[in-house]
């Protein structure tokens, strides 16, 4: 019996390819996202505190109240606004499963899906399993910068969604705010939502704040955020990932979410949420960046 012709051409995840590579060669393995260091020891803590008190069932679907208000709050700190935590954030299996509840919620067969190129590997499989179809607009090197006539010219009546992922995964790239207003400009034009990809947005550089498109003038109306406690705390096998929408978007996320992983690590929600509250207060992400800094330099 063949597969679905939806896997045609689609092979294994570069990431998968290149791990296997670097062991079969015993090469540094510069290809896989995460970390060859530990995670913080009040992270571990947490998780195993979680297990012995006894959070070792099912969670609800939309995810743990505690971590859906720890991140809320992480919001509110960052200046930006405070989404609801019971109608705009769903809990995911990572961000992975973020991106692929949010594609098939919202993208009907025939749609198109803007993504900027260099992209993430996922981005694509993704709207191919939504019977979408995905269209490229490059980012120039060598600074990456956005084309912004090129993105407009890439829109059609079929557009629906854009993909956009700051800071970049793989060029490290950190979308200015005049990139962001420009981009916000042309979606509002022409009614698209964006899907932010924003894993990477406490790990950042030389004092640059991270910026979300969801809180320029009128796309936090028309945008999904999805981010993760992976890349944020180095635990990316622990794939508690979420999204913070307006709630009719996060109703389209939802319906998905329940029939895909339905509900996500019980004690590893309570645990992120513990993390999030103790990083507010304990100055973790300033020495997140000064040792992402350090390496950088190295």
């Amino acid at each position: 019996m063949n597969a679905a012709a939806r896997l045609a051409g689609l092979g294994t995840s570069i990431f998968a390819e290149m791990s296997r590579l670097a062991i079969e060669h015993g090469a540094i393995n510069l290809g896989q996202g995460f970390p060859d260091f530990e995670a913080p020891t009040f992270v571990k803590e947490a998780a195993a505190r979680a297990v012995l008190a006894g959070h070792n069932q099912y969670a609800p679907s939309i995810g743990l109240p505690r971590l859906r208000r720890a991140i809320a709050d992480t919001w509110t700190r960052r200046g930006a606004f405070t989404p609801d935590a019971d109608a705009e954030i769903t809990v995911t299996a990572g961000a992975t499963e973020a991106l692929l509840a949010s594609i098939l919620g919202l993208v009907n067969p025939g749609d198109e899906v803007i993504v900027f190129e260099p992209f993430y590997d996922a981005y694509v499989p993704d709207v191919t399993f939504a019977g979408g179809v995905a269209r490229p607009v490059r980012l120039a090197p060598p600074a990456w910068d956005f084309d912004v006539d090129a993105f407009a010219a890439a829109i059609t009546p079929r557009t629906k969604l854009v993909i956009l992922n700051t800071p970049h995964n793989p060029t490290g790239k950190m979308w200015t705010t005049a990139e962001l207003d420009a981009l916000a400009a042309l979606c509002r034009k022409h009614d698209l939502v964006v899907i932010a990809d924003e894993v990477y947005s406490e790990i950042t550089f030389d004092g640059r704040p991270h910026v979300s498109i969801a809180t320029r003038p009128g796309m936090r109306e028309r945008t999904i955020t999805i981010d993760s406690i992976g890349k944020t705390f180095s635990v990316t096998g622990w794939k508690i990932g979420w999204t913070i929408a307006p709630a009719a978007l996060t109703a389209a996320i939802r319906g998905v979410h329940q029939f895909v992983t339905f509900c996500n690590s019980t004690p590893l929600q309570e645990a992120s949420a513990d993390a999030l509250e103790q990083a507010a207060t304990n100055g973790y992400y300033v020495k997140l960046r000064n040792d992402y800094t350090a390496r950088r330099t190295l």
